[in-house]
């Protein structure tokens, strides 16, 4: 009889039955001189003592700004030095953290700064081209929580100097208050419904996923490495700095975004044993004009994530980069984000061609979505995840938080999945229709629902489409309404600066009907396939992924 796709990740070794602050302060205790975190492009650099320090002068400086236990603390801002102290400050003192995407325009600011209540928000002057402290002033007077904002290009030493005035005792009086299974940080997905869903985390859920990540990754004191990944994203909050601090190790950011040539530079200089990314990070650091000069000798380890990675591309990272004990992680941010990950020392074509076993203290099952049963071994079902690393559930939204997690505590993925005889994972779609570009997640819905207030626009429908760099591309197929005239440039222009660049659809189709079933339900897989054929996407839809 064929066994039932259900595994868990059994372990001798326990969870950590702590606050972040407290497992810093073990990792300080051992390794006090030992780097904790590298800036080269910020020339910033911090022993673990240094870091200790320092978090705990910002930790009283949001104490002595009013922050509470409890109140939320918005962080919006590229990778630098100050996200990853803040991150670990806001930790010891009890603060909530939300994470907003430095993508983010207007209205999507204004929707979590309202869902989520941030009464103070840290933020940059602006990335790139996009100008924070006008989109910012723009939006708080419609939140009525927001009460300040700290801008860390100009006040970063004001809240330093703050700290000065709450003792330490008080931040230990602090700190002692905090319980493990707190709410520590709120992390939005692209909703279903049109707007983001705050993910609320504890600091259980992703001190233990960070730990265990490390644990995989065979981490010790002496790997540095370097996290050109959002610190926004999971992938860069607890694959990157909550894997490193726990193991008493480096974390090295090589820039505020993504930069192949930076990264390659900083890999070189910094010596690191590590390097994380989205398989199209990887693919273009293959094709910059540096990749054959540099020197990846100290390399050994790292994740690739985020999205399906091509099968060619981990056999190049492997071959041609030294990191012959690469990982691939699966996951999603509801589960802290880590379900199931790669051995360093697992066969090449497990390495190559799943997304690994099931974490250390994790349940996973694959069910048929129709009745919610088991399947058998080899059979394609949803993937559902339980254990310690399920969210505490969306924050304030009772209705979606039951609509993910049942009565068990199941996490419903909605990930089509296959377990194989000896307990590893493949991905092999998504029940509904997300699109995943470069490691963003895109809820078609979302976009849909901007569209509509178009007026031209009676109709649209928006679906992921394969594409060789970014793993898919946005499309729209577009309704008009009788009449109506609107060019693909006036579409783009109307969604420049509403919505973030990523969920721009890149492909437009106008069309006087939808394919449907006789009931009326659309068919998008339909929608997908035509457009392969007619886009021409046949060898963007037939690389093969884990």
């Amino acid at each position: 009889m064929t066994k039932p796709s259900y595994a868990h990740g059994a372990t001798d070794v326990p969870l950590l039955g702590e606050t972040i602050g407290q497992n810093l302060r073990r990792t300080v205790e051992r390794w006090p001189e030992s780097e904790a975190l590298v800036v080269p492009f910020q020339n910033y650099r911090a022993t673990y003592r240094q870091f200790w320090e320092q978090t705990g002068l910002v930790a009283r400086g949001l104490m002595a700004r009013g922050v509470k236990k409890g109140d939320r603390v918005g962080i919006w801002s590229a990778n630098r030095y100050e996200w990853v102290v803040l991150q670990y400050a806001s930790a010891r003192m009890g603060a909530i953290l939300v994470n907003i995407n430095p993508a983010y325009r207007t209205h999507e600011l204004e929707y979590v700064l309202k869902q989520s209540g941030v009464s103070l928000l840290v933020a940059s002057k602006g990335f790139r081209h996009t100008n924070y402290i006008e989109m910012i002033r723009e939006v708080e007077e419609h939140c009525p929580e927001h009460k300040a904002t700290l801008i860390i290009d100009q006040e970063w030493g004001t809240l330093m100097e703050d700290g000065k005035r709450v003792s330490e005792d008080e931040l230990r009086t602090r700190e002692a208050s905090l319980q493990f299974d707190d709410p520590i940080n709120i992390q939005y997905t692209s909703g279903t419904t049109g707007f983001p869903k705050g993910a609320t985390l504890s600091h259980h859920n992703i001190l233990n996923n960070g730990f265990f990540i490390g644990e995989r990754l065979a981490y010790t004191e002496k790997d540095r490495a370097c996290l050109p990944v959002p610190f926004y994203h999971c992938f860069g909050m607890v694959l990157g700095n909550m894997a490193v601090t726990t193991h008493g190790a480096c974390i090295v950011v090589p820039g505020e975004a993504f930069d192949p040539g930076v990264v390659l530079k900083v890999v070189q200089e910094e010596k690191c044993t590590a390097l994380y990314g989205v398989p199209t990070m990887f693919i273009a650091e293959f094709d910059h004009p540096d990749f054959k000069t540099t020197d990846f000798s100290s390399l050994r380890t790292g994740i690739m994530a985020g999205s399906p990675c091509p099968v060619e591309a981990m056999k190049r990272v492997q071959q041609d980069m030294n990191m012959t004990e690469v990982t691939i992680c699966y996951g999603m941010t509801e589960t802290s984000p880590v379900s199931a990950q790669s051995r360093v020392d697992d066969p090449l074509d497990k390495r190559v061609s799943t997304v690994g076993s099931i974490h250390p203290h994790v349940e996973v099952k694959i069910i048929d979505p129709s009745n919610g049963r088991i399947l058998p071994r080899g059979e394609t079902g949803e993937i559902c995840t339980r254990g310690y690393s399920v969210m505490l559930g969306y924050w304030e939204d009772t209705h979606s938080t039951h609509q993910s997690i049942d009565a068990g505590r199941w996490m419903h993925t909605g990930d089509l999945g296959i377990m194989d005889d000896d307990g590893y994972l493949k991905i092999v779609g998504r029940i509904k229709d997300m699109v995943l570009r470069g490691g963003e997640n895109i809820y078609p819905r979302e976009v849909e629902e901007f569209l509509y207030t178009k007026p031209e626009v009676a109709d649209v429908q928006v679906i992921g489409v394969p594409d060789i760099k970014y793993g898919e591309e946005v499309m729209a197929w577009i309704k008009l309404r009788p009449g109506a005239q609107v060019t693909e440039d006036e579409l783009r222009t109307f969604c420049k600066g509403k919505i973030a660049t990523y969920k721009i659809p890149r492909y437009w189709k106008f069309v006087d009907e939808f394919p449907m079933t006789v009931s009326g339900k659309i068919q998008k897989f339909k929608m997908r396939e035509a457009a392969i054929a007619e886009l021409g996407l046949q060898q963007a839809a037939g690389v093969v992924t884990a």
